[in-house]
Formats: structure tokens, sequence, C-alpha cells
């Protein structure tokens, strides 16, 4: 397989199309190798336009978001230098290298122990050491913070879901410094929206919600109480 090749027609043919003009951002997709983030199995996969599965773990429909879906997440995210980066849900650790190319440090949490490895040692291999990953329940950890005992040393300026919740906790939401940005991928299948929360000012938010798509769920974040009749 020609990887430079498949490279290039995923950016121009997949990536570009769906708004994505940024040229760091295409720069970074070309240099940042997403072959060795899939896993063996799924090699040959790396850059078609659609979810990869990932090894057998706590949650079966753990996935590798869609290329283009992870560059506007990027795009719009619009990460500097100086940045602090918060991730929930490291998977392979593909976003967090990306993030961590833009970042001056990314903190990413796993809850899967095997993927939390994975992620670990292939950041390792690509050269990425400004990103830790952390082995923990991300949705545990913001109930820790909210209780005054915060582990995972916010604020940030950056937090990323690389998964999706049925609405953004408000613990989320604090540790964001005035100015700081979230994404979310938010709602309820067939159609979610991807959703931009930005810090306005310190008991203020504003948000977008500029496209459509879907993501497996992220695990132990609250989902609404079923309606009974």
């Amino acid at each position: 397989m020609n990887y430079e090749q498949a490279r290039f027609n995923m950016i121009e043919q997949q990536i570009r199309p769906w708004e994505v003009l940024d040229n760091q951002v295409l720069s970074l997709l070309a240099v940042v190798k997403r072959e060795d983030f899939v896993p063996a199995a799924h090699k040959a996969l790396a850059f078609v336009d659609m979810e990869i599965p990932l090894p057998p773990q706590a949650n079966p429909s753990q996935c590798m978001l869609a290329p283009k879906v992870e560059a506007r997440i990027l795009q719009e995210l619009a990460v500097q230098k100086h940045e602090k980066v918060l991730e929930i849900g490291a998977g392979s650790g593909y976003m967090a290298a990306l993030l961590a190319h833009r970042a001056q440090q990314v903190i990413t949490l796993e809850i899967d122990p095997t993927l939390a490895q994975m992620a670990r040692d292939n950041l390792q291999r690509a050269g990425v050491y400004n990103a830790e990953v952390r082995t923990g329940d991300g949705a545990a950890k913001l109930a820790q913070a909210v209780a005054g005992n915060d582990p995972l040393r916010g604020p940030f300026d950056v937090i990323v879901l690389s998964g999706s919740v049925a609405e953004v906790p408000a613990s989320l939401l604090s540790l964001l410094k005035v100015g700081g940005r979230l994404s979310a991928i938010v709602g309820f299948e067939p159609v979610m929206r991807a959703t931009l929360v930005t810090r306005v000012a310190e008991d203020a938010w504003r948000t977008t919600q500029a496209w459509d798509t879907v993501a497996p769920r992220l695990l132990n974040f609250p989902e609404p109480s079923a309606f009974s009749f």
C-alpha cells in the first residue's frame, strides 16, 4: 500500500471538501502518521472515511473517529502553542498526537488500561513527549474535581471529548479557563451535533453547533432518565 498517496487522497478527497481549510491543520495531518495509530488488523483502513474499531475492552464500541471529524474538531479548537489541553477518551492516542503538535501540554484520559498502554506506546514511537496518557474514568475524575480534589490539575485552555455525551457536564465547563474552548459531540443517534463551547467570562459561555455527526458514547457520563407512561 502506498501510504503517502493514500494520505494525500484522504486530505484532498475527504477532509478538505468537509470545510477543513486551515493549512496548519492540513499540514499536520500530512506529518502525523495516522497508520501508526491504527491497530494492525485494520491498518489498511487507516485513511478510509469511517470509524476504525479498537481492540476489545470495557466499551465494545470504542473506535477512532473518522479522519474528517478529527480534522474539523482540530480546526475549530484552534489550539495554540502555549495552551494546556485535556482530552477524555485517548483511544489509540492519535487525537492526542495531533493536539500535542499544536499545544504546550496534553493530558489524555483512557478508562481502559489496555487502550491506555496502546496510546502510550504509539505516542512514544511517534516521538510525542508532551502528551501524558492517564488510565482512569474521566467522569469519576471530573466528579473529584467538582468536590474540590482536582486530580487533573486544571484549569485548561482546551478540552476535547473524543466520543459523545448526552449533554456537556457542567463540571467540564468549570475546568475551562476564560477564553478556553471545549469540543464535544452531543445528543442521541441517529443525529448528534458537534458542539463548541467557549468560556467568554467567569460565569458566561457561548455555544455553537455547526455540523452533525455521530460517535460512540463515552462511558459513565450522565444520561437523561427514560420517560415512562
